[in-house]
């Protein structure tokens, strides 16, 4: 399949876009050139398309949203992955955020609870040519245990509290980042010290859809 335009124009407002998240703190300089491959237009709807480089999260499929760029490259920088890591991401989404991580490198594991977001964003990935490990329909509150444990967890999505199961699956020395709350969220990072011990930081207030059980 052919990919969609990139074009100059595009690439111009991405350059822009990455210089403004420099300046609101992201240091990490492979987040920002992950960040300066990836075509936030191509994961967003045509009709928003012209606004895919303001730093907003704008609607997708199923009620969700596409997270803002800051808030990608803050959760990115967050996992301090390096190139080959095993990464499990909880709510695929447009598929934005796993493009970022596969341009970092990653072995990226999937998640996606809304079967019409799910359906959607794997056929955009094959037309991308993006090939995660894996794009699964589930439980992102089970994680994924037949794959587990993994060095990085990200959760796109706000959770009343850590899912257990997530906890469990990192690796030693591994890292969950995680937005925690009801109506806002801190995010939260988890550093596995030991096979029992969890370093727990915090890092500010974000806005995210909820996290839901079950698959729908």
């Amino acid at each position: 399949m052919n990919t969609p335009l990139d074009s100059a124009k595009h690439q111009g407002q991405r350059k822009l876009l990455i210089e403004r998240l420099a300046a609101m703190g992201i240091s990490d300089s492979a987040v920002l050139e992950a960040m300066l491959q990836v075509p936030r237009h191509w994961f967003m709807d045509p009709g928003l398309a012209t606004h895919a480089y303001d730093n907003k999260a704008f609607p997708i499929a199923a009620d969700q949203t596409i997270s803002h760029p800051y808030t990608v490259a803050f959760q990115s920088q967050l996992l301090e992955v390096k190139s080959g890591d095993k990464v499990l991401e909880i709510g695929t989404g447009s598929g934005y955020q796993t493009a970022v991580l596969l341009a970092l490198g990653v072995k990226v594991y999937t998640i996606e609870r809304q079967q019409e977001l799910f359906k959607k964003t794997k056929r955009l990935f094959t037309k991308l040519n993006l090939y995660p490990k894996k794009v699964i329909f589930g439980d992102g509150y089970l994680g994924l245990p037949n794959e587990a444990p993994f060095k990085s967890i990200v959760v796109t999505a706000g959770a009343p509290s850590v899912p257990k199961p997530l906890l469990q699956q990192l690796a030693v020395g591994g890292r969950l980042v995680i937005p925690i709350g009801i109506e806002e969220q801190i995010m939260t990072r988890f550093t596995r010290i030991s096979e029992k011990e969890f370093d727990k930081e915090t890092f500010g207030t974000f806005k995210f859809v909820p996290m839901l059980k079950d698959k729908n």
